[in-house]
């Protein structure tokens, strides 16, 4: 009886496998449309624990969709980078936000060995 359900087991799998894959890949967006303006938040009041992560421009099925900011729990020794739109070209290139670990202001050197006045972690 199992046997007979054990294809459409296998494509619901393999079809969630792919879906999960195809959203995690979903890190750069390449468009002509240049992004509206940012939108003014207010920035809420500071939550212990946790990170505010400003609102920003987003591509969804072909047009612009404003993502309001919204707290995110803190993730000691990781800094979160804002979603960015550059122009190149032309075309219009958005990198996703996300936590990265290690290397806060992005110039090579990780935090513990930084001694630019930038970095956070400097003594």
């Amino acid at each position: 009886m199992l046997a007979k359900y054990r294809p459409l087991a296998i494509g619901v799998l393999a079809a969630a496998t792919f879906s999960a894959g195809a959203v995690a890949a979903q890190t750069y967006v390449d468009v002509r449309i240049a992004p509206p303006p940012p939108r003014q938040e207010a920035i809420p009041v500071v939550r212990p624990g946790y990170a505010w992560v400003p609102g920003y421009w987003d591509w969804r099925g072909q047009r612009h969709v404003w993502v309001n900011g919204t707290w995110v729990r803190a993730r000691p020794g990781y800094h979160y980078s804002q979603p960015t739109w550059v122009q190149e070209n032309g075309r219009w290139h958005l990198t996703r936000g996300g936590w990265s670990r290690g290397d806060r202001d992005r110039d090579g050197v990780p935090n513990r060995y930084d001694r630019q006045p930038d970095n956070p972690y400097r003594r």
